[in-house]
């Protein structure tokens, strides 16, 4: 079965960290690019990292930059997103994407 399988959501103050796992099956993992993707409460979807298996290239969206960290065990088919230096705006829904395929999403909130 095709599925990617996030978890590592949570709660956390504003200035701390995650680490979001997502596992993968199914497919060819080390030839994909995994993105994660967020939705914050009342907005619409954000792109917020990429790492393409293939290539070996991380990109980032600007927000992010230089807080997230996004990498790959393709041991365990599984990629990260390590979140440092969390703001109350990274708030949001994550979800893992490998082309048409999504996770369930795993919920952040960052809060005081």
């Amino acid at each position: 079965e095709v599925q990617l399988v996030e978890s590592g959501g949570g709660l956390v103050q504003p200035g701390g960290s995650l680490r979001l796992s997502c596992a993968a099956s199914g497919f060819t993992f080390s030839n994909s690019a995994m993105s994660w993707v967020r939705q914050a409460p009342g907005k619409g979807l954000e792109w917020v990292s990429t790492y393409n298996n293939y290539k070996t290239t991380r990109h980032y969206t600007d927000s992010v930059k230089g807080r997230f960290t996004v990498s790959t065990d393709n041991a365990k088919n599984t990629v990260y997103l390590q979140m440092n230096d969390l703001r109350p705006d990274d708030t949001a829904v994550y979800y893992c994407n490998s082309g048409r395929i999504w996770g369930q999403g795993t919920l952040v909130t960052v809060s005081s």
